[in-house]
C-alpha cells in the first residue's frame, strides 16, 4: 500500500483574514477523502470528508443553494 500526503492549498479566494481552511484534494481519486483543517493551525486536527459529500457541499456553493447567515 503507498501513503499518499495530502498536499493542502488555499483558495484563491481566501483574503488572508484568518478565518480560512486548506483541504487536500489530491487524495480524493485515491483514497475516497478530501481532508480540511484550520489555515492558522497546520498541525491540528484535520476533517476527513468523504469526496462525494464535498463534491455535493461544492456543487451547492458554486449554485448559491447554501443561504446565507
Amino acid at each position: 500500500m503507498t501513503t499518499e500526503s495530502p498536499r493542502w492549498f488555499k483558495s484563491s479566494y481566501s483574503d488572508n483574514g484568518g478565518q480560512c481552511v486548506e483541504v487536500a484534494t489530491n487524495l480524493a481519486a485515491t483514497h475516497s477523502t478530501v481532508p480540511v483543517r484550520d489555515s492558522k493551525n497546520p498541525t491540528g486536527p484535520t476533517l476527513n470528508i468523504h469526496a462525494d459529500a464535498f463534491s455535493h457541499f461544492l456543487t451547492g456553493v458554486k449554485d448559491s443553494r447554501l443561504g446565507t447567515i
